[in-house]
């Protein structure tokens, strides 16, 4: 790295190009949206944020895993997936063919692996890019408005609509629609959604002619759609409609390269500072990497967050800042006697059966580690159910949760 003297490298088209330039060398001239990554060898490595398009990064060791993995951060817009393990990378190289063209994309994989990421990073690839980008959660939405907010509805469809909406199909024309957490969408509107995807149309309720769309739909699951076909709760033509190129994104245990370069970039995001400089020690680089991360990126962006906070006045995130999550837990044993349970007295039945509940869920969840949504399948219940369950038992204090269930 100390052979650098100064690089060019392109980079998406519309992002810009990315330079690297060695301290004391001249920088060439820069467009507003060129983004520069300031090398300089030194003692006491850290990576630092210099305005909006500027890193400086000083390291000691150009090999060392660290180094290697925040020039990565630092050359990756904000917004797009770090990638560098070589299955990552492959899978890299397949969205951009696939955002090349008009196929409706299915993505699967766990919760928290980066699906809507990878979402946007295709529509920002293809050529609706300058299209909006309109993200729909199918499990946050109210079972009885969904038909609503997708598909639009005219004014007086039905009680407190006292005007028109277009809907998100019609929202994202010209664009690309993200369907995330598809799997939760009932089985009626799912017909409907075929509909729509088959003839570029629907029809808002309350209306009786359909309307043309030009959006290019990207849905995204973390549940196994065939299981799911089998067992009666999802249409086995919407799935074929959609899986034309299925793109899927593993555990972040089965990729650790991308561990790394992941944390570097969050350690930037999350600082409080950005601009002081900051780095990850090599030992506490190792917890990260041997940690089986069963919340995926989302559970470690929230240990980069705790590091942070716990490190305080240092700069430099050591073994005794990395606290792992831990899953829920319940308050009482299996083997409390009914007296003890919250709300109970005597042989009550029904807090005996709500403990029972519990316990039955927190074993779930420990046995598939902390992964709600594989305890969701393994109960025969939907992750919405899981997520009302939870709640529940929580308010009614039979549940505490340390360190942050997922």
């Amino acid at each position: 790295m100390a052979d650098f003297a100064t690089a060019a490298l392109s980079a998406m088209p519309g992002s810009g190009e990315l330079q690297l330039c060695e301290a004391g060398n001249d920088v060439q001239a820069r467009r507003r949206n060129d983004r520069l990554i300031m090398l300089e060898h030194g003692e006491s490595p850290s990576l630092a944020r210099r305005g909006a398009n500027m890193v400086h990064l000083r390291y000691d060791d150009a090999h060392a895993a660290m180094t290697r993995a925040a020039i990565l951060a630092a050359a990756t817009e904000q917004g797009d997936p770090i990638v560098a393990d070589t299955g990552s990378l492959a899978l890299m190289m397949l969205a951009e063919r696939v955002a090349a063209s008009t196929i409706p994309v299915l993505i699967e994989g766990p919760t928290g692996t980066g699906k809507e990421v990878l979402s946007r990073f295709i529509h920002k690839a293809s050529a609706r890019a300058e299209g909006p980008f309109v993200a729909v959660n199918c499990a946050a939405m109210p079972e009885a408005m969904l038909e609503a907010l997708l598909f639009g509805h005219r004014k007086g469809a039905f009680t407190g609509a006292t005007e028109a909406s277009e809907g998100f199909f019609r929202a994202a024309g010209g664009g690309t629609l993200l369907l995330d957490e598809l799997g939760e969408m009932p089985l009626g509107l799912q017909a409907k959604l075929l509909r729509a995807l088959q003839e570029g149309e629907v029809v808002p309720l309350g209306a009786t002619q359909p309307v043309k769309v030009d959006v290019r739909v990207i849905a995204c699951t973390n549940r196994d759609l065939p299981r799911e076909i089998a067992e009666g709760r999802f249409r086995e033509d919407l799935y074929y409609r959609l899986n034309v190129f299925p793109l899927r994104l593993t555990a972040l245990r089965e990729r650790t390269e991308d561990i790394a370069p992941l944390a570097a970039a969050l350690l930037l995001r999350h600082a409080h500072d950005p601009a002081r400089g900051w780095w990850i020690d090599d030992a506490a680089l190792a917890r990260l990497e041997a940690h089986k991360w069963p919340g995926n990126v989302r559970e470690l962006e929230n240990v980069i967050r705790r590091a942070l906070l716990l490190a305080g006045d240092e700069t430099t995130i050591m073994p005794e800042h990395i606290v792992f999550d831990h899953a829920a837990s319940p308050v009482m044993t299996a083997a409390a006697s009914p007296a003890q349970i919250p709300g109970a007295r005597g042989r009550n039945l029904s807090a005996i059966v709500r403990q029972s509940e519990a316990q039955v869920i927190l074993d779930t969840l420990d046995d598939n580690h902390g992964n709600r949504g594989a305890t969701a399948k393994a109960l025969g219940i939907s992750e919405r159910t899981l997520r009302y369950r939870l709640a529940s038992l929580r308010d009614a204090g039979l549940l505490a949760v340390a360190g942050g269930a997922r």
